[in-house]
């Protein structure tokens, strides 16, 4: 009776190949990006819940919970009215000074909670990145549509603003809405490009409030947008006018009020609008997913 000798049909391949055989994959390996855009839309009601219970734990321990969602911007425009708008008198060149501050501020506002969140958005959330597996994209823009929450209760109130200043209801106020939106891709995209620099760096917490309010005053918030033409150099106004959150405000003040002083042409801003949502919403994402396999280690 002779002994049968089993042969292995696998002996013969690599570790590699076996697992290529087997479909194994490397543990944390990064998904291509359109598998990766797949399974973000299919966690799309995990971002809703996340994003809904920043909101309401970042309230939770003030006496007038989200009411802050509009003190806030609403005293800091009480706050620059009287410093730029009294003091410095830079409302001599807007027929509504006070709608058009409102509307700069809570516009600039959007995307800086936006961008300060989304520096946080992965070092800020270890414990559920290492206990969890899910897109990491998924925090970002979890701080977007959080900070978009927060941006639609001020807009409400931004409308009464400019009803009590004296401006009319216009079709015009239909623009708020894509406007709200292309900034809202823009915010997400610069959250997410963000949140990744700010799993590396830690430094780059403490410089982003330098670096927003440095924007602040590039954005025309606080004062006219004419005086960049009559205090810069040519070239230097038109690179602050084509500041992606001036434009954004530009946008929104040519929505609400009437003879607001723009600093490019309607369609120009429209132009640039799209421009960079889609630079900063495609390029952010793809930025973010390059780097997805890198989060939570180390």
């Amino acid at each position: 009776m002779t002994d049968t000798v089993v042969v292995d049909p696998d002996s013969h391949l690599s570790q590699a190949e076996l697992a290529a055989k087997h479909g194994l994959t490397v543990a944390g390996a990064r998904p291509g990006l359109a598998a990766y855009t797949r399974r973000l839309w299919s966690y799309r009601h995990f971002i809703s819940a996340y994003a809904n219970a920043r909101i309401v734990s970042s309230f939770s321990t003030t006496r007038l919970g989200r009411l802050w969602q509009v003190l806030t911007p609403v005293t800091n425009a009480a706050v620059y009215y009287l410093i730029f708008g009294v003091v410095l008198n830079t409302k001599a060149d807007v027929p509504n000074f006070i709608a058009y501050l409102c509307t700069g501020l809570f516009v600039f506002v959007f995307s800086q909670s936006a961008i300060q969140g989304g520096v946080q958005a992965i070092s800020g959330n270890l414990g559920l990145i290492r206990a969890l597996q899910f897109p990491r994209a998924c925090l970002p823009i979890a701080v977007t549509l959080t900070q978009f929450s927060n941006m639609v209760a001020s807009i409400i109130v931004l409308i009464g603003i400019v009803l009590i200043t004296g401006e009319p209801i216009s079709v015009e106020w239909l623009v708020v809405v894509p406007a709200l939106l292309l900034q809202s891709v823009f915010n997400a995209g610069v959250a997410m490009i963000v949140a990744r620099l700010g799993a590396k760096l830690a430094d780059l917490k403490q410089l982003i409030p330098f670096i927003m309010r440095t924007w602040m005053y590039a954005s025309g918030v606080l004062y006219s947008v004419v005086l960049f033409e009559r205090h810069l150099p040519l070239w230097a106004a038109r690179l602050l006018e084509a500041n992606p959150l001036l434009v954004y405000i530009e946008l929104m003040r040519h929505a609400l009020l009437e003879g607001a002083p723009l600093a490019s042409p309607v369609p120009v801003l429209w132009a640039l609008a799209v421009g960079w949502a889609l630079l900063a919403g495609v390029g952010g994402f793809v930025y973010f997913w390059l780097g997805e396999q890198e989060y939570g280690r180390g």
